[in-house]
């Protein structure tokens, strides 16, 4: 693993240390990340198996923190209970609602279901104060008008891996989004994510390895971890025409002011 001594305060907006290889292979993976600058790595929850494993790495690492949702993905097999168990962990942990959203790039679709699903957490979310990780594929337009149409809506919320157009950016900005961008800007078949994220706003950007998938480019795309953060930072500091260090501190400033209040350390 390459050293990068220029990034001492790296923020990792969104990870899945749970799933993959990283689950059994997560203590040289944190020590990797440590070693690259990766100061603080904001663990997902994607459906109701993975919440005890993810907030217990929280509860046992102080540069972990933990958001906690039920993925579009998965809302077929959701139980019967799923909210109220989602709201008592909540409301007795300080994490975070996440990962949730909308995905209308699914073989089978289930359009209605997803939304009733992530409006309720976005509910939660608003209610309780929290910061709302959001992922959509394909679903953008309708995503900017249901979270329009929320009285009240949460007051952070973040779009994670970034893949809509760059028309949208100010569109989701205004509604008040943070932009996180992930390791497909690597990639210069992506054109879509390198022009959106140069149109994100400083005060907005996050940036995330989105780990173990969408690896930087010459690495296997699931073998994605923290520690290659730096290589998300390099590139999008080159197409922001950017100092990469000063961007990664800007990135971890708004990171710590998103998750503010989450987790247990002092990040």
């Amino acid at each position: 693993m390459p050293a990068y001594p220029e990034f001492s305060d790296l923020v990792d907006a969104h990870c899945h240390l749970q799933d993959g290889f990283l689950r059994t292979a997560l203590p040289a993976a944190l020590a990797r990340a440590r070693a690259a600058g990766v100061r603080l790595m904001c663990c997902n929850g994607t459906h109701e198996r993975d919440w005890p494993y993810v907030l217990g790495l929280g509860l046992s690492n102080a540069d972990i923190c933990v958001s906690l949702g039920l993925h579009p993905w998965y809302v077929d097999f959701r139980s019967t209970d799923w909210l109220v168990r989602l709201e008592s962990l909540v409301a007795a942990h300080p994490v975070g609602i996440g990962e949730i959203g909308l995905d209308n790039a699914l073989d089978q679709r289930n359009d209605q279901v997803q939304e009733d699903v992530f409006l309720a957490q976005m509910d939660l979310a608003a209610r309780y104060d929290r910061p709302v990780t959001v992922h959509c594929r394909k679903a953008f337009g309708r995503l900017a008008d249901l979270v329009r149409s929320m009285s009240p809506r949460p007051r952070r919320m973040m779009l994670h891996a970034y893949a809509g157009s760059h028309e949208m950016v100010p569109v989701f900005e205004k509604l008040g989004f943070h932009i996180s961008i992930c390791a497909s800007i690597t990639r210069p078949a992506n054109a879509k994510a390198r022009l959106a994220c140069q149109r994100v706003a400083p005060e907005r950007l996050l940036v995330e390895s989105d780990s173990p998938a969408i690896a930087p480019l010459g690495i296997d795309f699931e073998r994605n971890e923290p520690a290659y953060l730096p290589y998300v930072v390099r590139e999008l500091a080159t197409l922001r025409s950017e100092e990469p260090a000063g961007l990664a501190l800007r990135c971890a400033t708004n990171a710590r002011l998103f998750f503010a209040g989450c987790g247990r350390g002092n990040f």
